[in-house]
């Protein structure tokens, strides 16, 4: 789930909207395929049901180079090859899940060529940030004071440490409205909310260490990478990652979203935003691996979290690197622009999260894109880390 589309969700948006609050189980059954896979490569790791044999229109052929890393495997970590792909999404409106957005900033499909790096198995952990936090002493942005400057107008007594939380309404809403301020029926601003407090002050990651970390701006999520000697991956490298060697499939597992009815991703089931049925198994966030991996062994490409990438966002990106025919290792546009919020500066998001349903949000979808204003963060963003050879 995200905002309308185009809509960053940024504490900031959400402080005007709400008073303005500012200022007025399932067990790890997939280690074991993922050990083997670290031992003898992954190339067998293929998620079975809803595959094709010939990439779907406007894609061409993946292409890899051999899926044996150049060297052993940081712990935690799996080697994705050198490659090209078709990086993008088609129009899924008309397709099963594929939700009401008709992803126009994802298109159009053109080609990109990648070399190979190290991807984090599964998102950044609570007991993995815990450690950052205990070796660093790093305070995030959402435990940190507010800048007055940057809610110009509200009270000192209400600039108070926080972030944003996912915050059903009591009644049904409209999803849309017509206004860019639909989405904060249920979002708000929790002062003490951050990532050891998800929900608020007094929640707690207690017997939460597989859950991703959730809370992190932008600064957050670099911090921490650059601590454990890597980066945060490039859209590009995302979604390649993502794809797992498939062809332009719609998901990171085939085509269909339940292949013989398995629940592949934690995403909402139900009417949105009131009620979550669950019938995948979890209301909110889910432990990394709880479900199957994708073609090159990574667990929650999609669903979960949403996870950041080093891209500025801009709507016209790929319209940019189609005119340059092949474009290697791109690294994304120099600047952030958003016509529907110029002068908020956001980064893209990829994966969606645990509150993506077909009914207001269908980036599960492997090409789309998301996007996020750079210091906020909210109780279902995360990331995970990538690594140079």
């Amino acid at each position: 789930m995200k905002p309308a589309p185009g809509k960053a969700l940024d504490r900031r948006h959400v402080a005007r909207g709400r008073r303005r609050t500012l200022g007025g189980r399932r067990t790890l059954a997939w280690l074991v395929p993922l050990l083997l896979a670290a031992i003898f490569g992954v190339s067998w790791l293929r998620p079975q049901g809803g595959l094709r044999t010939d990439p779907p229109a406007g894609f061409a052929t993946t292409t890899e180079a051999s899926r044996r890393p150049p060297a052993e495997s940081p712990p935690g970590m799996a080697w994705i090859p050198d490659g090209e792909f078709s990086m993008g999404c088609a129009d899924p409106r008309e397709i099963p899940f594929g939700g009401p957005d008709p992803m126009a900033d994802a298109r159009p499909i053109h080609r990109v060529r990648l070399d190979g790096f190290w991807m984090d198995v599964h998102p950044v952990t609570n007991s993995e940030f815990a450690e950052f936090v205990a070796a660093t002493g790093y305070r995030t942005v959402a435990e940190r004071v507010p800048r007055p400057e940057d809610f110009p107008g509200a009270a000192q007594e209400n600039l108070v440490p926080g972030s944003i939380v996912f915050t059903p309404p009591e009644e049904p809403v409209p999803l849309r409205d017509g206004t860019p301020t639909a989405h904060l029926r249920w979002w708000a601003y929790v002062p003490g909310a951050d990532w050891k407090h998800p929900t608020g002050p007094t929640s707690s990651v207690a017997g939460r260490d597989r859950d991703p970390v959730v809370h992190v701006a932008y600064e957050d999520a670099e911090a921490y990478a650059s601590w454990a000697g890597k980066r945060l991956p490039t859209e590009a490298e995302w979604e390649f990652a993502a794809r797992g060697g498939l062809s332009g499939a719609m998901y990171s597992w085939g085509e269909t979203f339940q292949p013989d009815g398995t629940w592949m991703t934690n995403t909402w089931q139900g009417r949105f935003p009131l009620e979550n049925t669950a019938a995948d198994g979890f209301t909110g966030i889910a432990p990394v691996g709880s479900y199957p991996p994708n073609g090159y062994g990574l667990l929650d490409m999609s669903g979960n979290v949403w996870e950041w990438c080093s891209d500025w966002y801009r709507p016209d990106t790929y319209a940019q690197a189609a005119r340059q025919g092949v474009v290697e290792n791109p690294r994304g546009p120099a600047e952030s622009f958003d016509p529907q919020e110029p002068g908020q500066p956001k980064r893209v998001q990829r994966g969606g999260s645990f509150l993506c349903s077909d009914q207001y949000c269908a980036r599960y979808i492997v090409g789309s894109r998301g996007k996020g204003e750079v210091s906020s963060g909210t109780n279902h963003i995360g990331f995970r880390c990538v690594k140079d050879p």
